[in-house]
């Protein structure tokens, strides 16, 4: 009844809340991205989105799709792999970023761990901007992380804004710099964060310098600052700063997959690791 492509086409369009930007994940032109979802659409007979010139969300029939579609998908994967008999092999160095620690990322590589076994996965948390250093210097094979502005390299997982984030009762006094609780460098959210407070003019001040995620939400929770992060992504105990603080707009950010020169032995790993993101892409950001 339901179409495995046009299910991989609703993920892709869930995943950047894009057509243009499925379309271009999944190589096709947008006139067939929209054309897949109103096949599953009509397969349903429920309409899947919500969306206008602006703007793709999920309706409530989309989002009971959204969890259909995965274990729909998941269990083809696995029918294809049983009756082709292959079974990968090799060494997989992956790097995924400090964005993820609280993330369900773990079930993701849990599941990769199941379906092949005999890959010898090893994994990298880091700052986004030291994993592309990594890769470029050849000591990854896989790269989960944000995207700096107007990097055209990696596979778009999903499409997110940044926002600031702090303790709720968290005040800030418009006469003073603004505490900041930051990754050091190369950290993209902080050249973003620190980027757009220049752009204002709004005095800053450093209250926390963590290459940890656990240690900027302890921090933040404490009351000492701000931080900016993923919109999709604040920890619990933490809620956004609120508009009347005045806080400049941080723009959007892309989490993309990125491949390395890899070795042959890495490549079919490399490969099935990236397709199980891309088809659970969605999960890492849903509470």
């Amino acid at each position: 009844m339901y179409d495995p492509v046009h299910l991989r086409t609703f993920l892709a369009v869930v995943q950047t809340l894009s057509f243009t930007q499925a379309a271009r994940r999944l190589g096709l032109r947008q006139s067939t991205v929209s054309q897949h979802v109103r096949r599953l659409e009509d397969a349903t007979g429920r309409r899947l989105f919500s969306r206008d010139t602006h703007s793709v969300e999920l309706t409530e029939d989309g989002e009971a799709m959204l969890g259909f579609a995965r274990r729909i998908l998941e269990v083809h994967e696995q029918a294809t792999a049983f009756f082709t008999g292959t079974r990968l092999r090799g060494r997989l160095r992956f790097g995924a970023s400090e964005d993820f620690v609280l993330t369900r990322l773990p079930e993701i590589l849990e599941g990769f761990r199941h379906d092949h076994p005999e890959v010898d996965l090893e994994l990298t948390v880091e700052l986004s901007g030291t994993l592309h250093e990594q890769l470029a210097a050849g000591k990854l094979d896989l790269v989960l992380a944000k995207r700096r502005p107007q990097d055209p390299r990696g596979e778009l997982v999903w499409h997110d804004r940044l926002v600031w984030i702090g303790a709720e009762r968290l005040r800030l006094d418009p006469d003073r710099p603004v505490p900041l609780i930051v990754y050091p460098p190369p950290g993209i959210t902080r050249a973003l964060a620190l980027e757009a407070l220049q752009r204002q003019g709004r005095a800053w001040r450093v209250a926390c310098t963590s290459g940890s995620l656990n240690g900027l939400i302890a921090a933040a929770r404490a009351g000492l600052g701000v931080m900016a992060h993923s919109r999709g992504f604040v920890p619990p105990g933490l809620v956004r700063v609120p508009d009347r603080f005045g806080l400049p707009e941080l723009g959007q950010v892309d989490f993309v997959l990125v491949h390395g020169r890899r070795p042959a032995a890495a490549q079919g790993p490399a490969d099935a690791l990236a397709a199980a993101i891309l088809a659970a892409g969605d999960r890492l950001h849903r509470h």
